[in-house]
């Protein structure tokens, strides 16, 4: 069975939030009868992200609002 955890890629201080923010990323790791298949990346978040999508400027592509800043 595929395992699926999100893990924190970084830690930085966001502009927007005006506040430290984790980036977290989704990884899918293989199950046992196939480990030699290589992790997979299925998706990336922002552990602020309800908050600046409720504010009126769109943020950044990790929250999915403005996918032309990535703050990386």
């Amino acid at each position: 069975m595929t395992l699926r955890l999100w893990q924190i890629e970084k830690i930085k201080y966001c502009e927007h939030a005006a506040r430290e923010i984790a980036l977290e990323t989704e990884v899918a790791y293989p199950s046992e009868h196939l480990p030699e298949q290589a992790p997979r990346v299925l998706s990336h978040r922002c552990s602020n992200a309800t908050e600046c999508n409720m504010l009126d400027k769109p943020a950044c592509a990790w929250c999915g609002t403005n996918p032309n800043y990535q703050p990386v």
